[in-house]
């Protein structure tokens, strides 16, 4: 067996350059972008109480110590600057973003590192789907910055500068599965999950003992919807039920639905995006009820950064807010198959 050659050596690294230079391209076309817009770029810290709250999630733990032996301080490494910036939304600030580096344990793959590039912005004042319009300019730009006219990644094709497809959760699942989705959803944080069970095996795709209604969604779409998301043209899925909606709100005009999209483009999701939700009390329901599903999942469970509740029930404006993943979009800029090639070094290890 021949040994790693190890990604500092010249000859590993002068695969990766061409990849890199293109990394350097998009970044500067991401900023030109953002300034351009009247947004403030900010940066955070990436050590909080809470990493953030998703229940599938899993994060780095390390310890503050002050100058007494006493003085320690549970901290971890943030999965999104996410808390942090909507205190920046309460102080005042309208329009921000951040390029930041976000870590979350468990994940590697092809398209996941331990650690990677996350760029975050909000709008404040700005309904969520102003932020697809973003998507698409900041998008095609980086793809004019990289020299692109389409993308190409594991056989499929897009071509981000042709009219964009929007599609509800609810017409993905009919038109890719043969599924009504919201005739199994009753409006609840956690629905029965028998009748969409029956409907998953009905299409051939066997529920597992002890799945929520939640995970037998992600088993129909990560088997029948994703692969054909963002196929010719980058995809916005919308509209996803209110029991996953994370920090997003509900849709005035359907509360079994929230404000929240997420973007694809070869089959790649590229980001996620809400209409936050402002409302302290419903987010410390929300948070309790994810803390309670990963302690039974995973025996684990985080603690609630009481700062940014205080900050919602001071006050966060109406606001949208957006997540994409910027060493993704690189990887489609540049050709690359693997995250690890638009990394200027991956974690060790790693």
């Amino acid at each position: 067996m021949s040994p790693i050659t190890p990604a500092w050596a010249p000859e590993s690294f002068a695969r990766r350059r061409p990849h890199l230079a293109v990394r350097g391209r998009v970044l500067g076309a991401v900023r030109r972008f953002f300034e351009e817009n009247a947004f403030l770029e900010v940066d955070t810290p990436a050590l909080q109480i809470s990493p953030g709250m998703e229940p599938h999630l899993q994060a780095f733990a390390t310890e503050l110590v002050g100058p007494h032996p006493d003085d320690r301080l549970r901290l971890h490494l943030h999965t999104s600057p996410e808390f942090a910036m909507k205190k920046l939304l309460v102080a005042g600030l309208p329009r921000i973003y951040q390029i930041a580096h976000v870590f979350r344990n468990g994940e590697r793959s092809a398209t996941h590192a331990p650690e990677f590039s996350m760029l975050e912005w909000y709008r404040a004042g700005e309904g969520y789907r102003t932020l697809i319009r973003d998507c698409e300019d900041l998008v095609r730009e980086a793809a004019v910055a990289a020299g692109r006219t389409r993308f190409d990644f594991r056989g499929m094709t897009c071509d981000p500068f042709k009219e964009w497809r929007v599609l509800t959760v609810q017409d993905a699942f009919r038109e890719y599965a043969g599924i009504d989705l919201l005739e199994t959803f009753d409006g609840s944080h956690d629905p029965d999950p028998a009748p969409l069970a029956a409907m998953a095996r009905a299409i051939g795709i066997a529920p597992h003992d002890g799945d929520r209604w939640e995970d037998i969604v992600f088993r129909i779409m990560f088997d029948r919807i994703e692969p054909h998301l963002g196929a010719g043209v980058p995809c916005v899925l919308t509209d996803y039920p209110v029991c996953m909606a994370a920090l997003s709100r509900p849709k005035p005009e359907d509360p079994r639905l929230a404000e929240r999209f997420e973007l694809y483009a070869c089959g790649l999701e590229l980001a996620n995006a809400f209409g936050e939700l402002t409302d302290a009390r419903a987010q410390r329901a929300r948070f309790t009820a994810d803390m309670d599903l990963k302690e039974r999942i995973y025996g684990d469970r985080f603690p609630v950064d009481e700062d940014f509740l205080a900050a919602l029930e001071h006050g966060m404006p109406e606001c949208s807010g957006i997540a994409l993943g910027f060493d993704r979009l690189v990887m489609l800029c540049s050709g690359a198959e693997r995250i690890d090639e638009v990394l200027w070094l991956p974690v060790a290890g790693a």
